[in-house]
């Protein structure tokens, strides 16, 4: 059965070149697009026993012509992309991977937390531009900068990834509140607040809710006018939960101290972005989307996505998402 499946991975690059693919030989003949847009996904996967996808759209639109298509695999554990219903109709298996990440966006996030809170890019520079060598004092601390020690870490998402950063963040002296966007978390290791509470009290807010109706745009004007002016705010869940243009504005006015932003409302972002004129303020710390990539995680995910395929073929469930 394996030797008579056809598998089409439509982004073999979203888990990096450096990382082999090779293991999903086992299962059958497969197919590798570095990147596959919207519009090519149709005729990619006419012919498909399994698709495995990132980002690529699987929806009625185009999927109606791969009627041999049986098993959805996510290069991810988001599945925004996949129209679970139609899928649903149709019979189709959808899993994805899940907490294989964790530890690398964990890290990310405390990371950029303390680059804006120390302002580390500005020492950084400061030094290798040579002003630190032609300076008569043994040291430079111009631009301000605090400790983590005392400081509420406020956290949107309790989930995996949530708590290990609330762990990481109690661990270097911090006070941990939460708020569950979901209303269901049954976390009871760390105070839950209701949304005025956490935007009011935080001094570090951090997101790592998945994208939903209740979390788009979670983070707008009227948040950001709630904040502490000293608050930073992290983003490394879904670029939509925060208004870029509400973000922008608040940061230009002094309403937040800063931000660090791993994820954006679209990516890659337009050359024109709001954001990349805050950038220049010395607010503002950007990366592109890659806090889950470290060669670890991406090891996993490819590993995770072998096994979800061999549960498959084996008739068992795993990581199911429908």
């Amino acid at each position: 059965m394996n030797g008579r499946m056809k598998i089409v991975v439509l982004e073999r690059s979203s888990v990096g070149e450096d990382v082999s693919v090779d293991e999903f030989q086992k299962y059958g003949e497969v197919t590798y697009y570095n990147v596959t847009s919207n519009d090519e996904v149709a005729e990619r996967i006419a012919d498909a026993d399994i698709v495995v996808s990132n980002k690529a759209k699987l929806d009625a639109g185009t999927m109606d012509g791969a009627g041999r298509v049986k098993l959805v695999c996510q290069f991810a554990t988001g599945y925004d992309n996949v129209d679970i219903e139609y899928c649903r109709s149709r019979g189709i298996r959808v899993v994805n991977v899940r907490n294989y990440s964790t530890a690398a966006v964990v890290q990310h996030t405390i990371a950029m937390a303390l680059s804006v809170l120390e302002n580390l890019p500005y020492y950084d520079e400061y030094v290798r531009s040579g002003a630190y060598a032609r300076q008569t004092r043994f040291t430079h601390y111009e631009k301000t900068f605090w400790e983590l020690e005392g400081k509420t870490w406020g956290i949107v998402g309790m989930g995996n990834i949530g708590r290990r950063v609330a762990a990481a963040a109690q661990a270097l002296g911090c006070r941990i509140i939460f708020y569950s966007a979901s209303g269901k978390s049954a976390c009871r290791d760390y105070e839950q607040v209701d949304f005025d509470g956490l935007l009011q009290r935080s001094d570090i807010l951090s997101l790592h809710c998945p994208l939903s109706d209740r979390t788009r745009h979670l983070m707008d004007a009227s948040a950001f006018e709630r904040m502490k002016k000293e608050a930073i705010l992290i983003n490394v869940a879904r670029g939509a939960v925060v208004d870029t243009r509400a973000l922008a504005e608040a940061l230009m006015a002094g309403k937040i101290r800063g931000a660090g932003l791993d994820v954006f409302e679209k990516e890659p972002m337009s050359p024109d972005d709001l954001l990349l004129a805050v950038a220049d303020t010395g607010k503002l710390q950007m990366t592109p989307h890659m806090a889950w990539a470290s060669t670890e995680a991406r090891e996993r995910c490819v590993s995770e996505t072998c096994k979800n395929i061999e549960a498959f073929l084996a008739g068992e469930e795993r990581n199911v998402v429908v």
